[in-house]
């Protein structure tokens, strides 16, 4: 297995490693979890930057890295839900759309084709993955003592439910929106994609 691929396999494995660590009463393992977050992302540009440098491009790559990606992502949403940081139906509709689209991309993918992939969506990745930074990160920094201790009142603002709840609400719309954009974008893959189907 070439070294992307197996990158790809460590991003899965770590996944629920950092599951485990994120909702422990523990905060030292709180506080591992960000760090395994961020190898486990790190892990994503790495063997992307090692596939297209030394052309380490295989179908099973081509399928399982977006897959490991979107699974990474997706638990840290839900692992906030069982938190009760952020409302459930919103997490679905984001995994649903996210799964949704990585797997129309490897169908196209299959048939030889390419999907369009908009401006807006790739802004969308951006501010969804910068949200559950911003929320690991502050989730955990308060597990430290010495940066929680007279920083308080800064934590507090940072983790006020009403901002949280209207970033996550934006980021649902935006996700919604470049869902739609995609399907109607692509509406002749969608047509072939379901005429296989029967």
């Amino acid at each position: 297995m070439v070294l992307p691929n197996q990158l790809t396999v460590l991003r899965i494995i770590l996944t629920p490693v950092f599951l485990f660590l994120f909702i422990s009463d523990n905060p030292l393992m709180k506080q591992m979890s960000l760090v395994v977050f961020i190898i486990a992302a790190v892990t994503d540009w790495y063997d992307g930057w090692l596939a297209r440098k030394f052309n380490y491009i295989t179908n099973w790559g081509k399928f399982m890295d977006p897959l490991a990606d979107k699974i990474l992502t997706s638990t840290a949403f839900f692992a906030f839900v069982f938190l009760g940081v952020l409302e459930m139906w919103m997490v679905v509709v984001i995994v649903f759309r996210d799964f949704m689209v990585t797997f129309l991309r490897l169908y196209a993918d299959t048939k030889g084709e390419s999907m369009t992939t908009s401006y807006m969506a790739k802004w969308k990745t951006f501010i969804q993955m910068a949200f559950i930074y911003y929320l690991l990160a502050v989730y955990t920094l308060q597990t430290v003592g010495w940066i929680y201790k007279g920083n308080e009142h800064i934590f507090r603002m940072l983790m006020d439910q009403r901002l949280i709840n209207v970033c996550m609400l934006i980021i649902t719309i935006l996700t919604i929106y470049t869902g739609v954009a995609y399907l109607f974008t692509n509406r002749k893959l969608l047509g072939r994609f379901f005429s296989d189907e029967k």
